[in-house]
């Protein structure tokens, strides 16, 4: 097991266990925690996300959550978002209403085309957006579980490692320095899924 810890947050809502199993499957020390001194005091955190995104960043800013989590990233420690996580990480979304973000990435969530069926639930292949530690030994047309209504629309291009296709372009894995996330659950991924946070765990290792 890797001696490092990493913070999965706990603010109320999220896939918390299943990520925990699927960390300690792969060797990796986590602590499900909403605790200022576990979370600073840990090499990395994981921000998952289930349900809307309003309700998560009013759970994150009536707990302080939003504030450790950037000042963490500010002080160069990895953060990986997780679904409706990786959502938070932009400046806006517009669930339900205009929201604010994290706001550690440039750029806003929107909602997929009425034409399309929503939300997006199932296997979608990944398109490599470019080379990244993230990427190791994952090809292109691997296939991934995404549920959502919602996607990322990034500022910055560059910072998408995978891609994958719904009506449009839809950021899968996205990656800025030490801010990463992923729009689908990779703890239900199956191998590929597991793939991808044993690099998450080499990148920070």
């Amino acid at each position: 097991m890797l001696k490092f810890m990493i913070s999965i947050i706990d603010y109320g809502a999220g896939n918390l266990k299943s990520v925990s199993k699927a960390l300690e499957k792969l060797g990796m020390n986590a602590v499900i925690t909403s605790s200022f001194k576990e979370i600073n005091k840990s090499k990395a955190m994981i921000l998952p996300g289930v349900g809307s995104f309003g309700d998560c960043m009013n759970s994150l800013k009536s707990k302080d959550l939003d504030q450790c989590i950037i000042e963490n990233v500010q002080n160069g420690k990895y953060l990986l978002g997780i679904c409706l996580g990786l959502q938070l990480l932009y400046e806006k979304s517009y669930e339900e209403g205009v929201w604010a973000g994290l706001g550690l990435l440039k750029g806003e969530v929107l909602k997929f085309d009425p034409s399309n069926k929503i939300p997006h639930m199932g296997w979608n292949n990944l398109t490599k957006g470019k080379e990244d530690i993230l990427s190791h030994n994952i090809e292109d047309g691997e296939y991934v579980y995404f549920v959502h209504s919602y996607y990322a629309k990034p500022e910055n291009i560059e910072d998408v490692v995978f891609w994958t296709e719904y009506g449009v372009k839809v950021p899968a894995v996205v990656r800025e320095k030490n801010i990463i996330g992923m729009q689908f659950h990779p703890e239900k991924s199956g191998p590929t899924g597991f793939k991808l946070l044993k690099n998450f765990g080499e990148l920070i290792k």
